[in-house]
Parts: C-alpha cells; sequence; structure tokens
C-alpha cells in the first residue's frame, strides 16, 4: 500500500517502485497534508504536456482542500493563473522560464556546483540516496531535477526525503528571486516550498545576493574532484563552491603530429 495520499491518483506519474517507512516528528495528518503539499508541488513543478494540463480540474479542487497555510495560499494564486491559460501558452512560458534561463534551472546541483566535475559527484550521491531509502527512478530525469527531488520529499518523509530540499535551500531561494524578477508565476511555487523549509539565515541570504551577482561556479580544471585538496573541504552540505578554489591546469607539453604511416586508425569512431 502507498504511504502517499490518495488525493490525485489517477495524474501522478510516479517514478517510485518502493518506499521505505520511517518515523516522523509530526502527526499522522501533518505528515500526509505536508507531503500532499510536496506532490502537487512536484506536479506542478514538470513540463504542462497535454496529460497534465488536461487534469487541471481535479488539481485546482485538490489545491482548492488544503489545510489552509501559507504554502496553500502560494499554490491557490498559481492556481488562478495555471488554470486560465492555454496549454499552447502554459509549454511555452514553462520552456522559456526554464529550459531557456540558467538563473531559473530547476536542476538544482548546478547552483551549488555550476559547471564542474564536482557536480557530477553531487549527483551520484543524490542517487545513491534515493537507493538507500528504497527509491527508484525511472533515469528519465536527473536526481537533482526539482519535480523529482520533491517526489522522493513526499514519499520519504521530512527526515530523510527533504534532506536535499534543505541541502539546496539557497539554490531554491536564487530560483524563487529569478522567477520574482521576471514575474513568472511559479515564483509562488518556489514560495510554498521555501515556507516549508527552515527560515533562512543571514548566512544564507549573503550567499544567494553573491550568487545571483557572480553565478555559481566554472569548470575547475585540475581540482581534486573530491574537494579535498588545495584546503578547501568538501562541498554538499549546502555552501556554494568558492572562486577561490580554482586552480589552474599544469601546462601540457607540445603536441606533436604523428607520421602519417604511424598515426592511430579511427575508422568507425565518432
Amino acid at each position: 500500500m502507498s504511504p502517499l495520499p490518495t488525493t490525485v491518483p489517477a495524474i501522478v506519474r510516479t517514478r517510485v517502485r518502493a518506499a521505505v517507512r520511517r518515523r516522523m516528528p509530526v502527526s499522522p495528518r501533518e505528515a500526509e497534508d505536508r507531503a500532499l503539499l510536496l506532490r502537487l508541488l512536484s506536479l506542478l513543478t514538470q513540463y504542462p504536456d497535454e496529460e497534465l494540463a488536461s487534469h487541471r480540474p481535479r488539481l485546482v479542487s485538490a489545491v482548492a482542500a488544503l489545510p489552509e497555510s501559507a504554502a496553500a495560499h502560494e499554490l491557490g494564486v498559481f492556481m488562478d493563473w495555471f488554470a486560465g491559460q492555454e496549454p499552447d501558452a502554459l509549454a511555452r512560458h514553462y520552456v522559456e522560464t526554464f529550459d531557456l534561463r540558467r538563473r531559473s534551472s530547476l536542476y538544482l546541483t548546478y547552483y551549488l556546483h555550476g559547471d564542474t566535475r564536482r557536480r557530477g559527484m553531487a549527483l551520484l550521491t543524490l542517487a545513491r540516496r534515493y537507493r538507500a531509502a528504497g527509491w527508484d527512478t525511472d533515469g528519465v530525469e536527473l536526481p537533482d531535477h526539482l519535480p523529482v527531488v520533491l517526489e522522493f520529499a513526499a514519499l520519504a518523509g521530512p527526515g530523510t526525503g527533504e534532506a536535499p530540499l534543505r541541502m539546496h535551500r539557497r539554490g531554491l531561494e536564487l530560483i524563487r528571486h529569478a522567477l520574482a524578477e521576471s514575474a513568472s508565476p511559479y515564483r509562488h511555487l518556489l514560495s510554498a516550498l521555501l515556507t516549508l523549509l527552515p527560515p533562512a539565515t543571514d548566512a544564507d541570504r549573503a550567499a544567494v545576493a553573491r550568487l545571483a551577482a557572480e553565478g555559481p561556479p566554472d569548470e575547475e580544471v585540475g581540482l581534486d574532484p573530491y574537494g579535498a585538496a588545495h584546503g578547501h573541504p568538501a562541498y554538499g552540505q549546502g555552501e556554494f563552491a568558492p572562486r577561490s578554489a580554482f586552480v589552474p591546469p599544469i601546462a601540457a607539453p607540445p603536441t606533436r603530429a604523428p607520421h602519417t604511416a604511424d598515426a592511430p586508425r579511427t575508422e568507425g569512431r565518432s
């Protein structure tokens, strides 16, 4: 029997093969309400294809039935817009907002590690976290894609399940800021999510401001992939990789073109 609420059963294209039961420091009703919020956020941050768009009336009803809260209010504001748009307009807005703007990308490890080799390690660590919790994805999306992270949070609960969201709180705040700047209605979904996480600290706000001004780190050529070299700690606890972590690569010796007769064969290689 699925541990998820069944308010919107038919429209959830779940990626889960199994889920584990865990103790939660909240009442069963509170845990159910929180899981439903996260489940709705997972659905609404997915690409609005024809299937999702066709179920908007049921989503509107599910949001309207939520217990009163700041998150429920933000979801309601979003649904007022979402329900009234033409399907083509919804799809176009989604692509323009999340696929064509790096500042509002939904791939969370990008904000923590940028386009560096550390991001690959972070993705692997996240996938291992899912498997350790008895959670299996279909591999269509990367494990750091926000709808996937939200689905895991809904299934595994506030402790283990929501840990990746807490870890990437600063990235989520930056996404919300970018969505607010572009006046995208999706800002209400990020605002709803942030109400479920611990309040931002002064360090969080300073880091978000710095990231908004400088952007995520670039590829750190020659840097130890685990972050232990040169005195820099391993990342992954919510901090951003500092610009000072860059290590210039060692110059390579000149490349000598091989003699034609000695050149390796390349037929059949791309």
